[in-house]
């Protein structure tokens, strides 16, 4: 009996050439304003193709289990819901399986006192979900393919170069989202990007098991972010503020107490993962040994990949500044509206904090999204044209989603005109629930 399978011996070909795809719309970016614009694109009718450098889609929510969704509501005693579309559907979905927990928010939180809505959610089942909903949409999905090259000119993308382990793919669209959060696409147009002269950090997010749970549910972050100023350098921790987020229906603890850098440099961006880890190892010691009645018998049960807050972003038509979020004026382009207040990770210590008053909502113009000098590029998400404390406050997941909602009707309404001329009538008439609805 020969052997089980048939093989051939093949050797890479002498001239290299690209697998081609064509597509309506090209979202570079699987993260969740990327799975915002792609499944909206293709709701209304566009065939999409959704690209990303990570292994699975998802992005940052999935694989850096960022563990809360933020900015769907106002601030206030009485929280108003401000993105809908996937937000919404995901909600409906998740919330009565368990995989996603709804907390009305009145707590201390990073050491503020917040009164707002967010969401617990298991990453496991949010992953499979977005898998789920892309999967039934018909978009033709690549990962494990980073882009390598861009052709640009006059004013347009004619087609993205990625490249994955088993060859080249070249696509070739009419409309492009940049939803890869340090900007990408725009950067390999040889289009102009915005970078922080100052550090802004990331967080290695864990989750840990084995706890008490009544301890647990007893313990006052005040109190944990008092001990971790005093004595967290003992444990090899830098940040002396965070959150435990407890998920009694999963048997799990969040943790956010850690923040690492984030350089640029390819060759130092790969240290944060193990910077990040040893990390999270002193800050469980540190809740063994500071509050051994909750966390005695603990142990991580997953360290998340690094969560990126902020590396390189556009230059849009216009810059989105702190003073718009402080006005609260809606603007003639906007195209999403968002209340989360300013939260600058700008010190290995702690966090930079501006709250706006109760109710507050601010906007998002459709100008900032879009790269100064390109006709058919739109960016969403946390690469958007902003100043560093503005887009601390945008870049949470709520605006992101609005923002990849914006993205894709922008282009499908557009077609091969410049984007940043479209109908803004009938873009904000698409918009409406993420711009006017109150229920």
């Amino acid at each position: 009996m020969g052997d089980a399978y048939e093989t051939e011996t093949v050797r890479r070909p002498t001239t290299r050439g690209r697998k081609r795809v064509e597509a309506d719309v090209c979202v570079v970016g699987a993260g969740i304003s990327g799975l915002s614009a792609a499944l909206e694109a293709a709701k209304a009718g566009a065939d999409v193709v959704l690209v990303d450098a990570a292994s699975s889609i998802g992005g940052q929510a999935v694989g850096s289990i960022v563990g809360t969704i933020i900015g769907l509501y106002t601030h206030g005693d009485d929280p108003s819901q401000l993105t809908y579309g996937v937000a919404e559907d995901l909600i409906s979905d998740l919330e009565p399986t368990g995989a996603l927990r709804r907390r009305r928010s009145s707590e201390q939180v990073f050491g503020r006192e917040k009164s707002t809505i967010l969401f617990q959610y298991d990453q496991i089942e949010l992953g499979r979900w977005f898998e789920r909903r892309v999967d039934d949409a018909g978009i033709t999905t690549l990962v494990d393919a980073l882009v390598t090259d861009v052709r640009f000119d006059d004013g347009r993308v004619r087609h993205v170069d990625v490249e994955h382990r088993f060859g080249g793919v070249r696509i070739h669209a009419e409309g492009y989202v940049d939803a890869t959060g340090d900007a990408s696409l725009t950067w390999q147009a040889g289009l102009p990007c915005r970078e922080p002269t100052t550090g802004v950090y990331g967080t290695m997010h864990f989750l840990v098991e084995d706890y008490d749970a009544d301890a647990v549910e007893d313990l006052d972050m005040g109190d944990v972010n008092r001990r971790l100023e005093a004595v967290g350098s003992e444990y090899g921790l830098d940040r002396e503020s965070g959150h435990l987020k407890r998920f009694p229906e999963r048997e799990f603890v969040h943790a956010n107490v850690t923040h690492v850098a984030t350089p640029l440099d390819p060759l130092a961006s790969g240290q944060i993962v193990f910077d990040g880890r040893r990390k999270a190892d002193g800050a469980l010691e540190f809740l063994r040994n500071e509050y051994p009645d909750a966390f005695a018998g603990t142990r991580i049960r997953t360290y998340a990949d690094p969560g990126i807050r902020m590396t390189r972003w556009i230059v849009g038509h216009r810059q989105l500044t702190i003073d718009d979020l402080a006005a609260g004026e809606r603007r003639a382009d906007a195209v999403g509206r968002a209340a989360w207040w300013v939260e600058l990770h700008d010190s290995i210590e702690g966090t930079h904090w501006e709250e706006f008053p109760s109710d507050h909502v601010y906007y998002i113009p459709l100008s900032c999204m879009v790269p100064e000098g390109a006709d058919n590029v739109v960016a969403a998400g946390r690469c958007v044209d902003a100043d560093t404390r503005a887009l601390s406050a945008i870049r949470v997941m709520g605006p992101c989603i609005a923002m990849g909602a914006a993205a894709a009707h922008a282009l499908d309404l557009a077609g091969t005109d410049p984007v940043h001329e479209v109908d803004m009538d009938a873009l904000q008439a698409r918009l409406h629930d993420n711009l006017e609805r109150t229920d």
